[in-house]
């Protein structure tokens, strides 16, 4: 699949790139993440500090030495949850590149996404990102990423929602799909998730970031 970057060409894969990724906690569960590739390397990382950091409305995305990729903040006031996404560290006055957004206020509903630089570049998102189940669909509702549980083949139990697998088909740019799990994570995060399903808690910082897809 031939696609254009709409973060950065150098996250443009040529193969289908399965990324693990991890809600990291440094005062509460959820106040980051990090996200490794197949061999156990960290790929993008997302830090904030303190209890707070959720009501702030702006992420960092950065890649593994700390430099920063992409910025999404929440537009406010926004009936549909609005979140918008910026290049690098937001200054002020900067243009956003891309937004996302409810379709529905009402009920659970697919995400729209919309690229700036392409009136006809659009995805929707459709699932539940709180049970990790949840596919990115172009225009044309071609797959161009997935999100879902992560299973220990050893032990052959799910682990638990803090560690997912982040599927990216070629073409489609894995930074701006890691940017869209921060925005999914603010808005569907609190969503309903059945107490009942087959799942197991792990530690987050484990040593082996590898985990069976």
């Amino acid at each position: 699949m031939k696609g254009k970057a709409v973060v950065e060409d150098a996250y443009l894969y040529s193969e289908e790139t399965n990324l693990t990724v991890r809600k990291t906690s440094i005062f509460f569960t959820g106040d980051g993440f990090t996200a490794y590739d197949c061999k156990g390397e960290l790929v993008f990382r997302v830090d904030t500090y303190g209890p707070d950091s959720r009501d702030l409305g702006e992420l960092v995305l950065m890649d593994a030495t700390g430099r920063c990729l992409l910025t999404v903040r929440r537009k406010r006031p926004s009936l549909h949850n609005r979140w918008e996404g910026f290049l690098g560290e937001r200054e002020e006055g900067q243009k956003p590149i891309f937004s996302v957004r409810r379709s529905s206020i009402i009920g659970r509903s697919s995400v729209t996404v919309e690229v700036y630089s392409n009136p006809t570049e659009e995805y929707q998102i459709e699932g539940s990102f709180a049970q990790r189940n949840c596919t990115f669909f172009n225009a044309d509702k071609v797959s161009v990423a997935e999100i879902r549980r992560k299973v220990d083949t050893c032990a052959n139990v799910v682990l638990g929602k803090d560690v997912f697998s982040l599927s990216v088909k070629p073409g489609f740019d894995a930074a701006f799909a890691m940017g869209l799990v921060l925005v999914l994570d603010q808005i569907q995060g609190d969503d309903y998730v059945n107490p009942n399903d087959n799942r197991v808690d792990v530690d987050p910082m484990s040593d082996d970031p590898n985990l069976s897809s």
